[in-house]
């Protein structure tokens, strides 16, 4: 099974496991981006983005995960929730005019996106 892990507060981790929030929303960052997502181009998926080629379209994809471990906050005792994923997309952000949302980070542009994790049931809980 593959497993993405993240942190989350509290009061979001009870709603998970309570079944009233079933959709978790990650930023994508050029610092968080080989966490969620890999790129194709002319038909061949990187996770690297260091190693996708200069000529050719890219198209972002989710990276495949079967369940997120999430854990409320860093404490070393902390609640804690395996719970399936069902699926996973990525939106891109706009602003008022519908326009991209563009950003500079490093000397390089980036379109600002985020992913949206479907989620199922709770496979496990530590609370």
């Amino acid at each position: 099974m593959k497993e993405l892990q993240l942190i989350i507060k509290q009061k979001y981790l009870d709603e998970i496991i309570a079944g009233t929030k079933n959709r978790e929303y990650r930023e994508i960052r050029p610092t968080t981006s080989r966490k969620y997502i890999n790129y194709i181009c002319n038909g061949v998926e990187y996770h690297n983005p260091d190693d996708v080629p200069v000529e050719g379209e890219v198209d972002i994809v989710p990276i495949k995960y079967d369940a997120i471990r999430f854990f409320a906050g860093y404490n070393k005792d902390r609640d804690s929730a395996l719970v399936e994923v069902k699926g996973a997309t990525i939106e891109f952000l706009v602003d008022e005019n519908g326009d991209d949302i563009v950003y500079e980070y490093n000397g390089e542009e980036y379109v600002a996106a985020q992913i949206v994790y479907d989620l199922g049931k709770v496979i496990e809980k530590n609370v």
